[in-house]
């Protein structure tokens, strides 16, 4: 017979005991027995999800401590440092939403508002300019770049990103399409307003912005796809991403974050194109985000891998 404190053991084979709590009250929500020593979290929170089904396991944040890290999925029982009965604390993380759905929808927004402005739908501005087009080419050309930019996101979401987690919550989809779909209609307004005028350098100053935005463009569709090919094993296991012999990859001889320069860059662009304020303060939001889960992505590499390139920075080359 098993002594106190020991994990139980059926013909040699020894089982863990899996002890899930409410960390506000510290009441027992569910006690597995004879969980297996190679379980992983994943599978603990489906054996959890049976007992309580409103609780599916994307839904489920399980940790060591009420105030730590979750565990991830693919963290196995064993390794943990845990004794004979596993205490974990659980956390409801909300409704989710998967991934694919929340950039179909965040991209798929922005698309077609424009689309509204660009065409003078009746009601958005004065009825007499209902249906007119813009004499400037400049406001042509920017409505076809903000168009490729989100059906370019639209495609890679279906066809080119790999999501290293399956869901977000739902009140964040929310929150990200306020933000997409706010500033789309608010810079649509202005570039395609009848009183707009076009950039104070003319055609010069659009034909060099727009060549930089095509550049940019196909810069994060390349780094996006070497990123895709990491995984096309269908690991989920971080690898360092190295220059392909695609010339819009060398910038990762430079940053660890690329995708993030060539997005910045498009975005620069197109605020030198059609000279305008929300375009540019949409610019300048964005960059900021952009270095924060750069920084983050970089730090992340150089803690993994002892090999990782000195000469990298975040996002912008010897400087940020």
């Amino acid at each position: 017979m098993a002594e106190l404190g020991e994990p139980a053991k059926i013909k040699n084979y020894i089982f863990f005991e899996v002890e899930i709590l409410d960390p506000k009250t510290k009441g027992q929500l569910c006690f597995l027995d004879k969980v297996e020593p190679h379980a992983t979290i994943g599978e603990i929170k489906c054996l959890f999800h049976k007992v309580y089904p409103q609780w599916y396991p994307s839904r489920q944040a399980l940790k060591l401590d009420p105030k730590g890290k979750a565990l991830k999925d693919d963290e196995i029982l064993q390794n943990l440092p845990v004794g004979t009965t596993a205490t974990l604390y659980f956390k409801d993380l909300g409704p989710q939403v998967g991934w694919t759905m929340v950039f179909l929808s965040e991209y798929a927004g922005p698309l077609f508002i424009y689309l509204l402005f660009y065409f003078r739908l009746p009601y958005i501005y004065r009825h007499k300019h209902a249906f007119t087009s813009s004499p400037y080419p400049a406001v042509t050309l920017a409505c076809v770049c903000h168009s490729i930019h989100y059906i370019k996101r639209l495609v890679e979401t279906i066809f080119v990103h790999r999501f290293s987690h399956g869901t977000m919550p739902l009140r964040n989809i929310v929150r990200n399409c306020l933000y997409y779909w706010g500033f789309a209609a608010w810079l649509a307004y202005y570039i395609n307003h009848p009183l707009y005028t076009p950039p104070y350098y003319g055609n010069k100053q659009v034909n060099y912005a727009l060549a930089m935005f095509v550049i940019c463009q196909a810069g994060n569709f390349s780094i996006n796809l070497t990123l895709n090919n990491l995984r096309s094993d269908g690991s989920k296991a971080r690898k360092i991403p190295y220059p392909t012999k695609n010339p819009f990859t060398w910038l990762f001889f430079f940053v660890s974050c690329p995708n993030y320069t060539y997005e910045a860059g498009a975005w620069f662009s197109f605020t030198i194109m059609t000279q305008c304020v929300p375009v540019g303060l949409f610019t300048l939001i964005g960059f900021i985000q952009m270095t924060i889960w750069a920084k983050g992505k970089h730090y992340t590499y150089i803690r993994e891998f002892k090999e990782y390139p000195d000469l990298r920075m975040p996002i912008i080359p010897f400087l940020l």
